[in-house]
């Protein structure tokens, strides 16, 4: 059984989450929050791996991953 990786990434100019990196066969996603993109993996990492005749169980084993960049200001003291 393999496991599959995607590694979700911020677009500050278009306010959503993306797949920057995945394993999975054909995935690409976004969404404008971290936990509907979450919820939208959960149904399209299976959906795929059907597609593309996948067969790796009823379980499939599932690394998702983040990642946000972001700059801060300090305050005037």
């Amino acid at each position: 059984m393999e496991n599959y990786r995607v590694r979700c990434s911020w677009d500050e100019e278009a306010k959503v989450w993306y797949v920057e990196d995945s394993n999975v066969p054909g995935l690409a996603a976004e969404a404008p929050t971290f936990e509907g993109l979450v919820s939208m993996l959960e149904r399209r990492v299976p959906e795929l791996l059907d597609e593309n005749d996948v067969s790796d169980g009823t379980e499939i084993p599932l690394e998702i991953t983040s990642s946000s960049h972001r700059v801060v200001h300090r305050h005037a003291a």
